[in-house]
């Protein structure tokens, strides 16, 4: 089988040693003679991998305590109706900070439910950039401030933690999770979608302090009800089994790697060859402010877009897919999360460098 590098954005690239030890449990695991696929949730088997999951991603996270950890369906944009059902708690507002293209979902979803307060936008800079904190608006009656960390599609990143002004902070991580370490403790809630850094689509981490579950309004949904889910342990209706098995390996495959810090090191290096790369060659160009430039997702564009097609195909050939822009903005990303080995940017970078000598 030909070696590839898979730069999708998601569902995204898994480690190798998962995927090989995956295929080897998936029709046997653990002696039991079943697939995991096959297991009740409710049995002893399968609730020791759901504990073990949870138990290894409050370590990596050093989730503190006083915070549950939710393992749901419905996807980061389920999270977008569900937060503010959660944790509006009788306030009329919220605030939110626009960043992107996932940012403005959620405003839009939110407004459902709440009067939406906008503290900044990007808008102006063609979300090629953040607003400073100093010129955020935050209203200290709303009953949270929400931002997303990292935008997939514009490649913009915090780099910091804003500050909450004192209302809970809530973080859509679902990018950039596990890929640094972040300060549990500053947020009321971090939500994430599995399918960039954590494992496959169909499973999404909520991690969510303790005073803000039990407030849900009247008529949310009780598979979106945090208190419900929290009293059964995620499991108020059968949950997504064999998607969070995976998550575990991934977990156990990124303590191997040393945890989030070493992992971290790992992501800088890519990301700044890269960078460097994009900078030095004035063949492409990156859109983003370095200040707030991603380490997950690096959009880049070339001069003459009469060669976009021709750079796909030939980096198809040379083993590199899953190349193309979001179609909102074109261009090309590459999604290096945490599972995109080093040798994948290296390989990316020396195939730019070669396109611009043929075609420059």
């Amino acid at each position: 089988m030909t070696r590839i590098h898979n730069f999708s954005a998601g569902p995204s690239t898994l480690p190798t040693a998962v995927l090989e030890r995956a295929r080897d449990e998936l029709l046997d695991w653990g002696h039991t003679g079943m697939s995991v696929m096959e297991m009740s949730h409710r049995s002893k088997d399968y609730v020791a991998i759901a504990e073990k999951a949870e138990a290894d991603l409050r370590e990596l996270l050093a989730i503190p305590d006083g915070y549950k950890v939710l393992f749901l369906q419905g996807g980061a944009t389920g999270q977008f109706a569900a937060i503010p059902m959660n944790l509006l708690q009788g306030r009329p507002s919220a605030v939110y900070v626009n960043t992107g293209i996932w940012s403005k979902k959620a405003i839009a979803e939110a407004k459902h439910y709440a009067t939406v307060k906008i503290a900044a936008s990007g808008e102006d800079s063609g979300f090629s950039d953040i607003p400073p904190e100093t010129a955020w608006t935050i209203d200290p009656s709303a009953a949270y401030l929400h931002y997303t960390s990292n935008e997939t599609i514009g490649g913009v990143e915090f780099q910091y933690v804003p500050d909450a002004a004192g209302l809970p902070l809530v973080s859509d991580m679902s990018s950039n999770i596990l890929s640094r370490p972040i300060d549990i403790s500053r947020f009321g809630l971090v939500y994430a979608g599995a399918q960039k850094n954590m494992g496959p689509a169909g499973i999404t981490v909520v991690i969510v302090r303790e005073d803000l579950i039990g407030g849900a309004q009247p008529g949310t949904p009780s598979i979106l009800d945090y208190r419900q889910q929290a009293e059964n342990g995620s499991m108020l209706n059968t949950p997504p089994t064999y998607a969070w098995y995976l998550l575990g390996l991934v977990l156990e495959w990124l303590k191997d790697q040393g945890g989030v810090s070493g992992i971290e090191a790992v992501n800088l290096r890519k990301s700044g060859k890269l960078y460097a790369a994009i900078d030095q060659l004035d063949f492409y160009s990156n859109p983003v402010a370095p200040a707030c430039r991603s380490r997950m997702n690096v959009p880049f564009r070339i001069a003459n877009t009469d060669l976009e097609k021709t750079f796909l195909a030939e980096a198809k050939a040379a083993g590199l897919v899953n190349l193309e822009g979001h179609r909102s903005v074109g261009g090309f990303r590459a999604s290096i999360y945490n599972a995109m080995p080093e040798a994948g940017v290296d390989a990316l970078i020396a195939f730019m460098a070669e396109f611009e000598r043929k075609h420059g």
